[in-house]
């Protein structure tokens, strides 16, 4: 049974969410009305209720004065009682004795009651009292006259306040689907901009036109709406062209080692096809062929890791932890010797702790580690200084090759810019780019400056953290021994 009963309110709950938001505003607006014009009649009713009474009353308080004024005369046994006319008022005489004198043709009142009896007593001098039955209610009030009392009666009248509540019933009505009118045309004119709002989405959706912005119009909640949709919109249009310049990037970028690949490859299947690959090509020129190929092959690898990297919306899917970046230095060096023998890479690093992606920041290290390799003379070392400066960990690494022109300075880190000086060095402009997209999602700065050797000072500053805290010691127990030994 409560199972039931607990189904009905969210049966009613998804109805109400289904319906359109025209909807809830017209049912609302006629809910208001209907519930104002409850109020009203309710209110009303009482007043009027009130205000009938207090007249009946003091009609009656009149009447009964003139009548007492003449039992006192007359005495309230001979005072005169004019037969009943067949409307009005009622009036009764109560006798000492208890006994009661009506008008002749008059209808039966309610029996005296105690209360007053009591005031024909003497006991008290007057007494308002209603009796309302099933059939006639009474308006009773009693008035010491004389030795008795007399009374005079009013039959209660419910025709006007049963009146007044059917005209209020019918005015409630009217008001009711008034309100439902003008609330769904409110609520029509109100949800006009959101509709044009929503075609306009949909066009966009459907043309993946992202160009054309919604026009703005209304005011206060609908216009910041507007104007968050089309900040979005120029969002993905940034992002789309930030693709498409990605996609020409890297086909231009692509091209000539492809076309230098293509070309070595036909030149050995056309020699091979002749039978003439050994006489046409020394052994020196087939190692320098290959060597080409090997590098021309390994710049793609390179070239096709870093744009996919670069393309990823993301850093990578690992972690954020609290590490030393001294280590991440380290590592970074060890590998920039592995991959190229005959670069020299020095080391000056203190501890430094951040909060950051490991392999993340070893890849922005390395990219800087390699960019200086390229220009640093054989018998200079890359240098590559790690210390703290106030709440961050600074990485600098310099070069002593020829430095970055200022034209150049800010395009660096910009994706496949290349200085022309470097159009003859391997790469693909994609290194310090990366460098700068890994700062970024670690809230650091990056920045290019010349160094006192004379070549290039690239430094990156990271927000430093707190170093975790020690490991807490563990008790050992050695054999035979109760004491726990630190």
């Amino acid at each position: 049974m409560s199972g039931h009963a607990g189904r009905e309110p969210r049966r009613l709950t998804r109805w109400w969410r289904r319906r359109s938001l025209r909807a809830r505003l017209t049912v609302i607006a006629a809910t208001a009305i209907a519930v104002s014009v409850f109020v009203a009649f309710q209110v009303a009713s009482e007043l009027l209720d009130w205000e009938l009474k207090d007249t009946v009353e003091s009609q009656l308080r009149a009447d009964s004065r003139v009548l007492a004024t003449d039992a006192e005369r007359a005495g309230p046994a001979q005072v005169r009682l004019p037969p009943y006319p067949g409307s009005g008022r009622l009036v009764r005489v109560i006798l000492p004795d208890g006994s009661i004198r009506t008008p002749a043709g008059q209808p039966a009142l309610p029996p005296v009651s105690e209360d007053a009896a009591r005031v024909a007593q003497g006991a008290s001098d007057d007494l308002m009292e209603s009796n309302d039955s099933d059939e006639d209610g009474y308006v009773i009030y009693t008035l010491r006259a004389g030795d008795g009392a007399v009374q005079v009666a009013h039959v209660v009248d419910d025709s006007p306040i049963n009146q007044f509540g059917f005209g209020m019933l019918l005015i409630g009505l009217l008001c009711v689907v008034g309100g439902a009118l003008v609330g769904r045309t409110v609520a029509r004119a109100g949800l006009a901009p959101i509709d044009r709002l929503t075609a306009a989405a949909v066009r966009v959706a459907h043309t993946r036109d992202l160009d054309a912005d919604i026009p703005d119009e209304g005011g206060g909640e609908i216009r910041r709406l507007i104007q968050s949709i089309n900040d979005m919109l120029a969002a993905l249009r940034d992002s789309r062209r930030a693709q498409r310049l990605l996609a020409e990037d890297a086909a231009h970028e692509l091209k000539t080692p492809l076309t230098s690949l293509r070309l070595n490859v036909e030149l050995l299947i056309r020699l091979d096809r002749r039978g003439t690959l050994d006489s046409a090509l020394p052994a020196e020129s087939r190692t320098r062929l290959l060597d080409d190929l090997g590098a021309q092959v390994t710049e793609l690898s390179s070239l096709a890791a870093e744009l996919t990297d670069l393309a990823r919306g993301d850093i990578s899917d690992e972690s954020t932890e609290v590490l030393d970046l001294a280590d991440i230095v380290v590592a970074a060096a060890a590998r920039a010797r592995s991959r190229v023998p005959d670069i020299e890479v020095a080391l000056d690093v203190t501890s430094v702790w951040v909060s950051g992606r490991p392999a993340a920041l070893q890849r922005a290290v390395l990219n800087l580690i390699d960019n200086a390799g390229k220009w640093s003379p054989a018998d200079q070392p890359v240098q590559v200084r790690l210390r703290a400066e106030g709440a961050s960990a600074v990485v600098e690494v310099d070069d002593a090759g020829p430095g970055i022109d200022a034209a150049d300075v800010p395009r660096v880190f910009d994706r496949f810019y290349r200085a022309d000086s470097a159009r003859a060095l391997p790469g693909s402009g994609l290194g310090l780019s990366i460098v700068q997209r890994v700062v970024d999602a670690h809230g650091g700065r990056a920045a290019v400056a010349r160094s006192a050797r004379g070549g290039a000072l690239l430094r990156i500053a990271l927000p430093a953290a707190d170093p975790p805290a020690p490991p807490a010691p563990i008790a050992r127990l050695t054999a035979g021994d109760d004491t726990a030994v630190r």
